[in-house]
């Protein structure tokens, strides 16, 4: 999709501080970070939403969470603990319509989360 952001930065059409890449995902950190690490992992293939995702997706959609772990390992996360979260449309706080998953972690997380 033309105008969508994370397209673009996927594309390397916008500079973005890549901390992983294979040939269907990219995460880069986020620039509003809600926490010590917070990295957004991308699928290249464009996906508005998670309600589009569709059955043959489901092996790019295992690539995004194995992406997550090889993040969190390298961020010194995964044995202390991360947050995974995708949001969906805006009243769940989604911006930017390119599915993608949010890791966070670095510091304690509360629940329910807000």
């Amino acid at each position: 999709m033309s105008d969508c952001l994370f397209c673009k930065i996927s594309a390397k059409k916008i500079p973005a501080k890549l901390v992983y890449e294979d040939n269907e995902v990219v995460a880069f950190d986020d620039i509003n970070p809600q926490a010590p690490v917070h990295v957004l992992i991308v699928p290249k293939k464009h996906i508005s939403t998670s309600l589009d995702i569709t059955d043959e997706d489901n092996a790019l959609i295992g690539r995004l969470f194995r992406a997550a772990g090889k993040i969190a390992e390298e961020r010194g996360v995964a044995q202390r603990g991360f947050r995974l979260l995708m949001n969906t449309n805006a009243e769940a706080g989604q911006s930017v319509y390119h599915i993608h998953l949010h890791l966070l972690g670095g510091r304690q997380m509360h629940w329910p989360p807000g």
